[in-house]
């Protein structure tokens, strides 16, 4: 008897010994708890920080949820509020009405932990032409039969906006608190828009149709944001409505979105005869670094270009939040290692900088690739590379994290 007590003492103080989920020893022996939230640092600086989260990691991962919640204040569901997320086409076909029908089931769950754990939440998005639902846009949303006619596609979708920002506002009052109203609607090169069109408006992706462009109309993306502002207005509530796009801080790309956000809030007037606002603020998507490659990682370019965007962006009376964030990085080297952890640093500088008086014009930073993910392979590896994270895929702390905290403290 006595043996399997000493046997029990000995397992118990052998546990306890061992890292706990989302506890995990760092190089320098300390874990996310031995540290003052990111977030109440950021918010010094008048920004907050932001992180992504799926379904399954909110269902099953709470060492990354504990992760989340201790040092964000802000996150943002990669996929599950996206339209062809929350579409329904069963429901749609049988829907009397003939508008589109939505299942918010896992978005719920989501937004419902956010609001469990004091969280705000990104809305991502409302429109996006890329793996966007084709039957959306047929007759009878069966995927068989011609596509609808302008006038009911542009009553879907403004109906879809409608619905999907009251539910969520009325179900979770004030845990959303922005919405991506439009995403990446800007062509990437010459052939993929129209040439007198200074907005750039993607006219295909891949060479697959706009769906939105040619359905909607031209006008989608500031109709979209009509439809949005309306809506925030009729709930009576403070919710920011952004555009968000990728190499948001490229010269060409910068030139349209500044372009299309002229257009966007030029496009309807009050009863007064005076523009209305439609827009609050520019997501600059920042995935920093090669695609796939270490080459074009790391250089100091990128943090004089996202700042250069910042300050003009602000120019036009646009907030400013860096969204999917990931400082790409393909090496694991100690001295790729601890360039990247500079980098990371000297970034959130230049953030405190452009923060640095009166004007607040950042005030979100999203990091989507908080861990490293030395598994991943294809689009996820390219996209948000291996090693570019701020712990490792074990939760422990990096030098990165480190240096960026530092950073913040000063």
């Amino acid at each position: 008897m006595h043996k399997k007590v000493a046997f029990l003492l000995a397992m118990m103080l052998f546990i306890s010994m061992l890292p706990v989920s989302g506890l995990a020893l760092g190089e320098n022996g300390k874990t996310k708890d031995d540290y003052v939230s990111l977030d109440s640092l950021a918010r010094e600086h008048g920004f907050v920080m932001g992180a992504s989260y799926n379904y399954n990691q909110c269902k099953s991962n709470p060492a990354y949820m504990d992760l989340v919640k201790t040092h964000f204040s802000s996150i943002t569901c990669t996929n599950e509020t996206k339209a062809y997320s929350l579409l329904d086409q069963k429901a749609s076909k049988a829907a009397k009405d003939g508008m589109p029908v939505m299942n918010y089931y896992q978005a719920d769950k989501m937004i419902q932990w956010a609001q469990d754990n004091g969280m705000k939440v990104r809305g991502h998005v409302l429109v996006w032409d890329a793996y966007m639902c084709d039957w959306f846009f047929r007759e009878g949303y069966d995927s068989k039969k011609p596509y609808a006619d302008q006038e009911t596609m542009r009553a879907r979708t403004k109906y879809y906006i409608e619905q999907v920002i009251t539910h969520f506002e009325e179900k979770f009052p004030g845990v959303i608190y922005c919405w991506d109203v439009v995403n990446e609607a800007i062509g990437d090169n010459a052939k993929e828009w129209d040439s007198k069109d200074e907005r750039h408006l993607r006219t295909i992706r891949s060479g697959v149709d706009n769906l939105f462009k040619t359905h909607v109309g031209d006008d989608y993306v500031e109709f979209s944001f009509l439809c949005a502002k309306d809506t925030v207005e009729k709930l009576g509530t403070d919710i920011k409505l952004f555009y968000n796009d990728y190499n948001m801080f490229f010269s060409d790309k910068r030139s349209a979105a500044i372009a299309l956000a002229r257009s966007i809030n030029t496009y309807a007037k009050d009863e007064n005869g005076n523009y209305r606002q439609l827009i609050d603020g520019m997501g600059m998507q920042g995935y920093i670094g090669g695609y796939g490659k270490q080459q074009d990682c790391l250089e100091d370019s990128h943090i004089t270009r996202i700042e250069a965007s910042i300050r003009l962006y602000a120019k036009e009376g646009l907030e400013v939040h860096i969204t999917e964030m990931a400082v790409r990085n393909f090496q694991n080297d100690d001295a790729t290692v601890a360039l990247h952890a500079d980098f990371y640093g000297r970034l959130f500088e230049m953030f405190k900088k452009v923060n640095s008086g009166d004007e607040k014009p950042l005030t979100c930073v999203a990091i989507w690739g908080v861990t490293d993910a030395p598994t991943a392979t294809g689009y996820n590896y390219n996209l948000i590379s291996p090693y570019g994270g701020l712990v490792t895929e074990k939760y422990q702390i990096k030098t990165s994290f480190d240096t960026v905290h530092s950073v913040m403290s000063k």
